[in-house]
C-alpha cells in the first residue's frame, strides 16, 4: 500500500540528490531498498564522504560519530539533513513531521518511540538520535513485530541492543519478533562478550575460546542473571516454549523436550552440548552418531570400521553425474549387500547437480524424481525406501519459494505418477527442509547443519521432521578399514533399508512390452501437459497420440535393432525423437515448402529443421559421414560442400521416417565425439554406452537441438524428464 509521506520523500530525494548521488528512485509511495539506499547516499553526501555507497558502512558511521556525535535539534546541521532523517522515518513508519527540515516535536516523538522499540532507550534516553541507531533506521529492518512475529522473540531482540549496543561491534538488530541471521550472529557476540571477550576479539564466530568458556558456564534452575538471560534467549529463538529470564523448573522441562528432540542427554540443564545445539546449528561436534553418509564405497573392513563406531544407518548416492570425478561417489556393484551383510542399513541420497537455483525447477523435479526411481529400482531397493532429495547450496528464501518448491512438487508428482513406490525425503538447510516438508513435498528430512554459514541454518531452528542431521565431517579407521565420513546424528524417524533386491545389471534393450504400453503413452502425455503441451496439440500440428505412435511404437523394432548396433539406450532415440515432432507447428511445415521451392527454382539449398525428427541437413550429413568413416555404419560418403547432396540427404529425412529416425542415434554418436565439422565443435564424451551417466545423457540430449547457452539447455533440462520416463518403460520390458 502507498503512503504518501514515503511518496514525498521520494520525491524530496530525486529533486534534491537525483543528480548528485548518482540515483533515483520510483515515486510510488513503497518503502523498498533502492529508496534506503538513495537516502543513505544523501545523508554520506552531507556528511562530506565522496565515495558514496549503498552501505552504510563503518565509514558513514565514524563520519556520524566524529562530526556530531548525536543528533537532535541543537546540531542538525542544515534543513536538507533533517529531511533526510525526516524522510527516512517515515519510510520506517514512523512520523517525521512535515518534512520541512525541522527537528520538531513530532520528530523528537517519533526518535524516542524508535530507541523504545529497538530497545534502546535506557541507553539512549529522550529524544536524541545517536549514530548507531541512525544506521538502524537507514535499512529495511523492523522495530515491531511483523508477519505474525513473535513478542517473545522481539523482547530477547530488544533486551540484547539494550545490553550491548554499546560494544564496538555490536550494532542495533531487527525487533520484528522473527529469528534470523543477523539475531543469531548477534548471540554469539553477546556469549563473547559475557565471557569477558575485549572489542576486537569478540568475531560472532563459534571458535574455541567460545567453546571452551561455553563449558564453564552450565546453568540450571536457580541460574539468574545474564547467562540464565542468555540461555533462555537462546531457547526462545530456537522456537522453544519457555519464559525469557531466569532458570525456573518450567524453562527445566522445556530443556528436557529440547534434549530429547535433538537427541542429546537429557540432563535439563544448560550444559556444553545443549548451549551448542541452540546457538549453532552444527552444534556439539564431538558428538557421535549412529548414521553416516560419504562418497566412499562399503567395503567388509569400512563397515566393520562403521560398526565399531557406533553407525547405523549409511547414506550412499543412487548416481554419480560426473563419469570422471569421485569414482566411489554412487552406489557400486555389490555393495548393498555387503552393507546388509554386516548388520547396517541404508538410505539412498539423489543428487545430480543441485548448486544452484537455476539446478531447480517443476520440470527438473519431474526428472530428478523418475531418475532416483529408476536408479532405485537398478540398485535394488524395495518399495517403501525413502530417498532423500538433495538442495546443496545456500538457498534464500526467495529460491525456496520460486525454485525449490516447484522442483519438489515435480518429485512429489513424478512418485505419483509411478505409483508412490518410495517416499521422499528432503536434504538440505533447515529452512529449505522445514518449507519443503510444510509444502506436504517430504515427509521426511536429512539436515545439512555442517554448513552453518548458510543462510537457510544461521537463524533456523531444526525442522520438526529431522531424520538425519549432518554436524561434521571425520575420518575413521586405519589401513583397508580407513574412511572419511559426514557424521549424522539420527532420530529414528528413518532407518535406511537392510535388505535388498537382485540389481538391474544393464543389459540392452528389447522391444517394448505390451504390458507397459498403455501407462507409457499416459505417463509421457501427463508429463508434457505439465510443461505446457496439451494432449489434443494446441497450438502444435501433431497431438500427443500421433507423436507418440510414430516415434514410440510403430518404430519400436526400428529403434531398437539401432539401439542395440550403437550400444545406446533407447529413450536417447525416443526422446530425441517425440520431442521434435511435439514441436512441429505451421512454421515449420511453411518452410519446408519454401526450401523445396528455392532449391527447385535456383539449386540452392537453404537448411533448416525438418522431419518427424527435425534434422538440418548439414547435421544429417555430417552424422552420415562420421559414421561411415568411424565404422559405425555402412554407407556413401556425402559432400558436404554440395548442396545437392545436403539437399538429397533432407529430403530423405523430411519424407521417410525411418531414415529420419535412424539418422537420430547417428547424431547422438557424432555429438558423443565432439561433432567434428561443426561449428563451434563440442568436447568429447566417453564412447557410447549403456551406463551413461545423467551428464552425459543430458549432453547428448542438449547437443542434438544446439549449442550450450541457447535454448537446447533450457530444453534439454525438460527433456531430461522425458527421457526418465521413457528408460522407466524400457527398464521394465527389458527385466520382463
Amino acid at each position: 500500500m502507498a503512503d504518501e509521506m514515503v511518496r514525498q520523500a521520494q520525491v524530496f530525494v530525486n529533486q534534491t540528490y537525483g543528480n548528485i548521488i548518482g540515483m533515483t528512485v520510483t515515486e510510488n509511495g513503497q518503502t523498498g531498498w533502492n529508496t534506503m539506499y538513495a537516502l543513505t547516499r544523501a545523508l554520506q553526501y552531507e556528511l562530506g564522504i565522496t565515495s558514496l555507497s549503498n552501505n552504510f558502512g563503518p565509514g558513514t558511521l565514524a563520519a556520524l560519530q566524529s562530526q556530531y556525535g548525536k543528533l537532535d535539534e541543537t546540531n542538525i546541521p542544515n534543513p536538507n539533513f533533517c529531511k533526510i532523517i525526516q524522510s527516512a522515518l517515515y519510510c520506517k513508519g514512523y512520523d517525521g513531521g512535515s518534512l520541512d527540515g525541522t527537528y520538531s516535536s513530532r520528530v523528537k516523538d517519533a526518535v524516542a518511540k524508535l530507541n523504545q522499540d529497538m530497545g534502546l532507550s535506557t541507553v539512549y534516553p529522550g529524544s536524541s538520535l545517536w549514530p548507531k541507531a541512525i544506521k538502524g533506521l537507514f535499512n529495511m529492518d523492523a522495530y515491531v513485530t511483523v508477519n505474525n512475529g513473535s513478542s517473545a522473540i522481539r523482547s530477547v531482540q530488544q533486551w540484547l541492543n539494550g545490553r550491548y549496543i554499546l560494544r564496538s561491534d555490536f550494532y542495533v538488530i531487527p525487533c520484528d519478533g522473527h529469528h534470523s541471521r543477523d539475531v543469531a550472529k548477534s548471540m554469539l557476540y553477546a556469549v563473547q562478550y559475557e565471557l569477558g571477550m575485549a572489542d576486537g576479539v569478540a568475531n560472532g564466530v563459534f571458535g574455541p575460546g567460545t567453546q571452551s568458556g561455553l563449558r564453564s558456564h552450565t546453568v540450571s534452575v536457580g541460574s539468574t542473571g545474564a547467562w540464565a538471560r542468555l540461555f533462555t534467549a537462546a531457547m526462545v529463538l530456537n522456537k522453544r516454549d519457555v519464559s525469557f529470564g531466569d532458570f525456573t523448573a518450567a524453562v527445566k522441562a522445556g530443556v528436557e523436550s529440547f534434549q530429547s528432540f535433538v537427541k542429546l542427554p537429557v540432563t535439563g540443564q544448560g550444559d556444553f552440548s545443549t548451549w551448542a545445539s541452540l546457538l549453532v546449528s552444527y552444534g556439539d561436534q564431538s558428538r557421535q552418531g549412529e548414521a553416516c553418509d560419504g562418497v566412499t564405497k562399503i567395503t567388509s573392513a569400512r563397515a566393520q570400521t562403521l560398526k565399531a563406531a557406533g553407525v547405523r544407518y549409511i547414506g550412499r548416492y543412487l548416481t554419480n553425474p560426473s563419469s570422471t570425478s569421485l569414482p566411489e561417489k554412487a552406489i557400486q556393484p555389490g555393495e548393498l549387500q555387503t552393507i546388509a551383510d554386516n548388520g547396517l542399513r541404508c538410505f539412498p541420497i539423489y543428487q545430480t547437480f543441485g548448486r544452484d537455483a537455476s539446478d531447480f525447477s517443476y520440470p527438473q523435479g519431474r526428472w530428478a524424481g523418475q531418475a532416483a526411481v529408476n536408479a532405485a529400482l537398478d540398485h535394488g531397493f524395495k518399495a517403501g525406501t525413502r530417498i532423500f532429495f538433495a538442495v546443496d547450496f545456500d538457498a534464500l528464501d526467495a529460491d525456496v519459494t520460486n525454485s525449490v518448491l516447484p522442483h519438489f512438487k515435480g518429485i512429489q508428482d513424478a512418485i505419483i505418477d509411478d505409483g508412490n513406490r518410495f517416499e521422499i525425503g528432503v536434504y538440505g538447510p533447515r529452512n529449505v527442509c522445514t518449507r519443503v516438508s510444510e509444502a506436504g513435498h517430504a515427509t521426511a528430512s536429512f539436515v545439512s547443519d555442517m554448513s552453518s554459514g548458510f543462510s537457510g541454518n544461521f537463524g533456523y531452528p531444526l525442522p520438526a521432521n529431522w531424520a538425519y542431521d549432518q554436524i561434521v565431517t571425520r575420518t575413521l579407521g586405519s589401513g583397508s578399514g580407513a574412511i572419511e565420513i559426514d557424521v549424522n546424528i539420527a532420530s529414528g524417524r528413518d532407518t535406511g533399508q537392510a535388505s535388498f533386491n537382485a540389481p538391474r545389471t544393464p543389459v540392452p534393450d528389447t522391444g517394448l512390452s505390451p504390458s507397459v504400453l498403455t501407462a507409457m503413452r499416459t505417463d509421457v502425455g501427463k508429463y508434457m501437459e505439465s510443461i505446457g503441451f496439451p494432449n489434443d496439440g494446441g497450438l502444435r500440428s501433431h497431438t500427443h497420440e500421433a507423436c507418440f505412435q510414430w516415434t514410440v511404437l510403430e518404430y519400436d523394432a526400428v529403434i531398437t535393432l539401432l539401439a542395440y548396433r550403437y550400444n545406446m539406450r533407447k529413450a536417447l532415440i525416443q526422446t530425441s525423437a517425440y520431442w521434435e515432432m511435439r514441436h512441429i507447428d505451421a512454421v515449420d511445415v511453411a518452410k519446408d515448402l519454401e526450401v523445396m521451392a528455392e532449391f527447385q527454382a535456383t539449386g540452392s539449398f537453404r537448411d533448416s529443421s525438418t522431419g518427424i525428427c527435425q534434422i538440418f541437413g548439414r547435421t544429417a550429413t555430417l552424422a552420415w559421414n562420421h559414421a561411415v568413416q568411424r565404422g559405425y555404419t555402412e554407407g556413401p560418403v556425402r559432400d558436404i560442400n554440395s548442396d545437392q547432396d545436403k539437399y538429397n540427404i533432407w529430403r530423405d529425412c523430411m519424407e521417410d521416417n525411418q531414415f529420419a529416425l535412424s539418422t537420430v542415434p547417428l547424431v547422438h554418436l557424432w555429438n558423443a565425439d565432439g561433432a567434428p565439422g561443426n561449428t563451434p565443435e563440442e568436447t568429447p564424451l566417453r564412447s557410447m554406452r549403456l551406463d551413461y551417466t545423467e551428464n552425459e545423457t543430458f549432453e547428448i540430449l542438449r547437443r542434438y537441438q544446439g549449442p550450450a547457452g541457447s535454448e537446447a539447455t533450457p530444453h534439454a533440462k525438460q527433456r531430461m524428464a522425458l527421457y526418465q520416463i521413457m528408460e522407466k518403460y524400457n527398464a521394465i520390458s527389458r527385466n520382463v
